[in-house]
């Protein structure tokens, strides 16, 4: 389960972008921290730019230029309030809604792999 915020005019925040932030943060790096489709499969390739975090008041993300080994990205003070505040959303939707969730996934069906065939 995931929780998604949408604020309209295409402007959201989701699991996705949120993880994009933790792995920059994790690899100093944009492209680095892209996750493969098994690290964050709900990462979509157009979560993996800044152009993403253009909604934002202030950068999210911002470029460093290095020396002979590259530049890299670092994540600002607005980006890491962005990823504290999720989580911390995040923990307390699902802890509050815990029956409910219990009872919504008692409606699903099986996944596929679980399937007698």
């Amino acid at each position: 389960m995931h929780l998604r915020l949408d604020f309209g005019d295409e402007r959201s925040i989701g699991p996705g972008k949120i993880r994009l932030l933790e792995l920059i943060n994790e690899t100093g790096s944009i492209f680095g921290g892209r996750p493969s489709p098994r690290d964050c499969p709900t990462v979509r390739p157009g979560c993996w730019s800044t152009s993403s975090t253009a909604c934002f008041r202030e950068p999210v993300v911002t470029a460093q230029t290095g020396g002979g080994g590259g530049g890299g990205a670092a994540v600002t003070g607005t980006g890491n309030d962005i990823v504290r505040l999720y989580r911390e959303m995040e923990r307390r939707a699902y802890g509050a809604s815990t029956p409910e969730i219990r009872s919504l996934a008692r409606l699903l069906t099986p996944p596929a792999s679980s399937k007698i065939h």
